[in-house]
Parts: structure tokens; sequence; C-alpha cells
């Protein structure tokens, strides 16, 4: 895992959803991730509207907030900003009014309910792919309901134009030994197209600095993985 110098799934920015609560915190995790050799930080505050209504001038406020104390603490990486969209009804309007956070080549990060399935996913892909937009499912592998689906469902969402992002420690098994499964097949099976820490405290990075001699680990490297190209 040394060559992935560039994390795509954070929650750095402070007070602003679940992950980092204060700016302490924040660099706290930024000198951890230095640690693990990163170069680069692509923080994804959640944006759902009843929860965490964030919009592209809060997320962008607090990135420059952080770039400020990064400055001035010299610490060696960069930070960008897009955001985790939470898929429900809200989501179809800011694709249609240009309303979206991105990143590299106008990839987008949104999750799904860890409920149920959302009906209309092939009409998100679509309604993404029609505006120019490259969606990117974050931590597929979490999705209780997807188990059962096996490889060929992955495979259909790729072939609709979907990316597939996997977090690192569910190779750990932080979130369970089912997930943790489920993370192996999709390396099994070469469908990862990126990988990312979501990153809500530095606990979450001591687990993985901690398990990064395992099998998994070592496959990721023979992935072709869009984190690569993002330095």
């Amino acid at each position: 895992m040394s060559d992935l110098k560039v994390d795509v799934h954070s929650h750095l920015i402070p007070g602003i959803d679940d992950g980092s609560q204060s700016m302490e915190e924040s660099i706290g995790m930024l000198l951890k991730f230095v640690d693990l050799g990163y170069k680069k930080v692509i923080t994804t505050p959640h944006i759902m509207q009843d929860h965490y209504p964030n919009n592209p001038d809060i997320i962008k406020d607090g990135l420059e907030k952080v770039r400020e104390e990064i400055k001035k603490l010299n610490i060696p990486i960069s930070i960008e900003a897009a955001a985790e969209y939470y898929f429900d009804e809200f989501l179809f309007d800011k694709i249609k009014n240009n309303d979206i956070l991105t990143f590299g080549e106008n990839y987008v990060l949104f999750e799904f309910s860890f409920v149920s399935i959302p009906h209309n996913v092939d009409q998100l892909i679509f309604d993404f792919k029609t505006n120019n937009y490259t969606p990117i499912l974050a931590h597929y592998e979490r999705y209780p309901y997807l188990f059962e689906k096996g490889p060929e469902y992955v495979q259909h969402l790729k072939d609709k134009g979907l990316k597939i992002q996997l977090n690192l420690n569910s190779l750990t098994g932080h979130y369970g030994k089912a997930i943790q499964k489920q993370a192996e097949m999709l390396i099994d099976n070469k469908l990862v197209d990126l990988v990312g820490t979501d990153c809500h405290r530095i606990e979450h990075l001591k687990i993985l600095e901690s398990n990064l001699k395992g099998d998994y680990f070592h496959k990721l490297s023979d992935l072709d993985l869009l984190n690569r190209r993002l330095s």
C-alpha cells in the first residue's frame, strides 16, 4: 500500500458533520496521515439534507481554515475538499443544478442508505453521467442488503458507469467479518476503483496502521486504483 499517497474519503473539516469536532482533532488526524505516507487528502464531509445540511460554501470555508492551520504548522500534506452525498430525492436536483462538489476528473462521492437499496439507482447513475459527472459509490462493501447480490451486480453497476470505493478498514474487520468478506470479494474480482480511509477519528487511522501487513492490503497493489492518478 506504500504507493497510495492520496486518500479520497474522510471527514476532517471540524464541526460540520460526524467527523472531526475541533481543529485540534483535524490536525491530529492529518499528522497521522503523514505518518502513514499520505501526501494528499481529499476530505468529503457529509451532505445529508436532514442531518448535515452542508453546502459548497460551508465546506469551502471550513477547508480554508484547515489549510491555514496546515500552513501555520508546516505540515507536509495538501488537502482538498469534495463531499459525500447522501442518495435522497434532493440529490437529483443538485445534479440538475450543477450544485455538486467534485474531485479529480469530475468524480462525485455518494452513499446509499444502510437500510435498503434505493429503487432508482440506474436512473441516478444515468443522471450523473449525462451531466458529465463520474459517480463513485462510497464503501460498497458496507451495505448489508448487497451481500447476496455477488460480483455480477457490482459489474452491472460498473457497466452503467459507476465507480466503486472501498473502505480500507473494512479489510481489518473493524466493521465486522461479513463486511470484511464482502471487501475481499470486491478485491478478488478486481471490482474496486478507489480506496479510502473514511476517517472520522484518529482511532480509524491507528487501526489501519496496525493492520497494513494483511494479505488483502498487498493485493491492492495489483489493482488499477484511481487514487494513483490523483496526486
